[in-house]
């Protein structure tokens, strides 16, 4: 209760105090105190208890499995959710590689385009400077390293830029050049709005090792 009570919570609320009447001797009843028990209070008597006691043992236990199994349902919630947008970015680059090419620019020149996107959205820094300051391996793509918002971001300003390359018709590097560079400035100004700076945002875990470390996770737990 203390803990409860240390922790802001209302006592009242998770350890409802109750009289139980029991038969003694020639159908005598006494009433003896007893407390109903939430889910939260029934944790904390678990985290203070005596180890000793059996059901504390368990107790302790069982909260223990429980709360891996939530951090481990979080991390492939999240993982999902970055799969998800680096799946729809390959896709869109993709469709922005067979675009250009299909209007006179080459392998190298879809690089070039791409770089100067990158160094609109973030604020100057090409795509080799954000692996240097991300510290991502030349041969490793940026984007698995990157949050799910700035995954997202370089979706949308891509998918921006195949939708206007094929509606306006352009042709030439130059001009889809521009068109990306306009587009990814643009999704940058309006995370600049929200206070967001791509650039700043710390590097997320590495999306090849997160799904080796959950798909581990699972593993040892089922043994357990």
């Amino acid at each position: 209760m203390i803990s409860c009570e240390n922790a802001g919570g209302n006592v009242n609320d998770h350890f409802r105090g109750v009289t139980k009447m029991i038969k003694l001797a020639k159908n005598v009843e006494r009433g003896i105190k007893e407390y109903v028990l939430t889910r939260y209070a029934c944790y904390l008597i678990a985290q203070n208890g005596d180890v000793r006691k059996d059901e504390i043992a368990f107790a302790q236990s069982y909260f223990a499995v429980q709360t891996r199994k939530q951090e481990l349902i979080e991390d492939r919630i999240n993982l999902i959710e970055r799969l998800n947008a680096r799946e729809k970015l390959r896709e869109s680059e993709k469709r922005l590689s067979q675009n250009i090419y299909e209007r006179g620019v080459d392998d190298a020149g879809f690089g070039r385009i791409r770089s100067k996107g990158d160094q609109a959205l973030f604020g100057g820094f090409t795509t080799k400077d954000m692996k240097e300051r991300l510290k991502v391996k030349e041969s490793r793509p940026l984007a698995d390293f990157l949050p799910t918002l700035t995954i997202a971001a370089k979706n949308l300003a891509t998918e921006m830029t195949n939708y206007n390359v094929e509606q306006k018709e352009l042709y030439g590097e130059d001009p889809i050049t521009d068109e990306h560079v306009q587009n990814n400035s643009s999704v940058r100004e309006m995370l600049g709005q929200r206070g967001i700076k791509p650039e700043d945002l710390p590097p997320a875990e590495d999306l090849k090792k997160l799904e080796r470390r959950v798909k581990r996770d699972e593993k040892n737990l089922m043994k357990g």
